[in-house]
């Protein structure tokens, strides 16, 4: 019996963090050594890719692939992209660590390698910025076949 209201006491308080957290998440930016949240106006950068797909065809597993997405900031004040992740190891993003200026240009190097990957691939790089929204989604992909 004593178990069972911890477990209840334990859910419910679960279910109230999550209910908390349900808002928007803007991002944050290390300043000095705190995080400080950015958070969008309507002068906030806007990160607009040339492309949000790349379709690498078809490629042997081993095989690596690496792709650029280039972007241009839109917005009225610089860009600054605090992260990139993907959605598993095999897939490596890295982005600029210099603020982009209005008007600028930049690119997210994306690194794909398909060892132990097999059939349809597609790779989510999810780039959290400043800017509006705060992030942003790209995709890298294809089909992975088997050595010969």
């Amino acid at each position: 019996m004593k178990n069972l209201i911890i477990i209840a006491i334990c859910a419910v308080t679960l279910i109230a963090c999550h209910n908390a957290n349900n808002g928007a998440k803007a991002p944050n930016v290390s300043v000095g050594n705190e995080k400080k949240a950015i958070i969008p106006s309507a002068d906030a950068p806007i990160i607009a890719f040339e492309r949000e797909v790349f379709d690498f065809g078809k490629i042997v597993e081993g095989e690596k692939v690496q792709h650029d997405f280039k972007f241009i900031n839109k917005g009225k004040t610089p860009l600054i992209i605090t992260e990139a992740i993907a959605t598993c190891g095999c897939t490596m993003p890295e982005v600029p660590k210099e603020p982009i200026l209005p008007g600028g240009e930049g690119t997210v190097k994306v690194i794909f390698s398909s060892q132990g990957k097999m059939g349809i691939q597609d790779k989510v790089i999810t780039i959290t910025s400043n800017a509006n929204p705060s992030q942003s989604m790209v995709h890298l992909v294809g089909e992975v076949v088997e050595k010969n």
